[in-house]
């Protein structure tokens, strides 16, 4: 461990984190690494090495340029995606992809109290339970439903500082381990015979768009950044004219919301196109790169510092788990819903596409839009949890 991070200067970080996903993918291309990566995707190298550097000190846990990349990164990376999705194929996926949803966040709702219950009489925070009241807006939905939830419990920073170890470390280290499933999702889906006719389908097109890609062009790449990079611009912009609501639907929140709607209207005219010059793919390496960072604020060493809060995060993210399960069973759904279900709930709308372009490149958007569901239905879920919590905690 080093005093102070090697790399904290913030171009330093991103050029670091794009060498990182720059070797990972160039082995991933030898066949000799052909074995490693069939388990270990590349993708789970890009979250994994960034948190070893920050355990290591190496690069920091906390840093303005990952606040930038999560600001900016995520925004243009959804723009692209959505320009190139076939929204009446992902539109047939619906009605599994919502209730695999709600299984999650009922799974988070119910765990709540319950780990509460469990660990209450063990915390010496008398207000331990505002703090679990906070993080399932952050399970429920992404940050900004924590901090709506904070508001609402009126949750000490003293308090909340352990749960966000908790959030970071359970949170963040169940999406690694989802995107190493990602190799066993055939096994799964044969397992518990899961229903995979529209997405195999989705998959057959996308080897058919394959056939109809062409070498990108300098036209193609001036059109792809420059159009994403003024949706993100002008969508931040846009978005700070609109309301806060209810200290949930920010300024971001808004534009995301409107990144993602122009994003989806332009998939029904011919910039859909796009898809032949590989705008997906510089979409992918973006979130690819927002993944880096997310990584790199996971310091492992944090974890000694709240060991039993973690075991209750870990315990109650295995209720969230059993739930899917149970819906998975039910609805006989692969375990590509199982994850990104899992994921549009503990991720929220920046970890939902990534996981869910793992498993199937062509459902990202699917992913995202569970994510983005998660934030409307967060803010009511994760107000009913924290009231379970509250009632648990005064009767302990």
């Amino acid at each position: 461990m080093f005093a102070s991070p090697l790399v904290s200067e913030p171009m330093a970080i991103i050029a670091l984190f794009s060498a990182i996903l720059g070797i990972v993918f160039w082995l991933d291309s030898f066949e000799a690494f052909e074995p490693a990566f069939k388990y270990l995707p590349p993708v789970i190298w890009a979250y994994f090495v960034p948190m070893l550097l920050t355990t290591a000190g190496i690069t920091p846990a906390e840093s303005p340029v990952y606040d930038w990349m999560s600001t900016y990164l995520l925004p243009f990376s959804l723009f692209l995606l959505m320009i190139t999705a076939d929204v009446k194929a992902i539109l047939r996926l619906g009605p599994m992809a919502l209730f695999m949803m709600c299984a999650g966040t009922l799974g988070i709702v119910v765990g709540g109290p319950v780990v509460f219950g469990l660990f209450g009489p063990f915390f010496e925070d008398p207000v331990a339970w505002k703090g679990f009241a906070a993080l399932s807006g952050s399970w429920i939905g992404g940050t900004a439903n924590m901090v709506a939830m904070k508001q609402s419990f009126g949750t000490p920073d003293s308090t909340l500082g352990p749960l966000l170890v908790v959030d970071v470390v359970a949170g963040y280290g169940w999406m690694g381990v989802l995107i190493f499933l990602s190799a066993y999702q055939d096994r799964f889906d044969d397992w518990i015979d899961a229903d995979t006719t529209a997405m195999d389908r989705l998959n057959k097109k996308m080897e058919e768009a394959t056939d109809t890609r062409r070498p990108v062009t300098l036209s193609d790449l001036a059109v792809m950044v420059g159009l994403a990079l003024a949706a993100t611009v002008v969508g931040r912009a846009v978005g700070g004219w609109f309301p806060t609501v209810g200290g949930i639907i920010s300024a971001s929140t808004w534009a995301i919301l409107l990144v993602v709607t122009v994003g989806l209207a332009l998939s029904f005219t011919p910039l859909q196109k796009m898809e032949n010059a590989g705008a997906s793919r510089m979409g992918y390496f973006a979130l690819y790169l927002l993944l880096t960072s997310i990584g790199a604020k996971a310091d492992l060493a944090a974890v000694l510092d709240v060991p039993l809060y973690l075991l209750a995060g870990i315990v109650w993210i295995a209720i969230h788990i059993a739930f899917l399960l149970a819906a998975a069973r039910i609805m006989n759904a692969p375990l590509f819903f199982v994850a990104t279900g899992s994921m549009a709930n503990v991720g929220g709308a920046a970890s939902a596409p990534i996981v869910a372009g793992v498993y199937l490149p062509a459902l990202a958007p699917v992913g995202l839009l569970m994510g983005v569901a998660g934030y409307i239905l967060g803010i009511y879920a994760a107000w009913g949890c924290g009231i379970l919590i509250r009632f648990v905690a005064l009767g302990l």
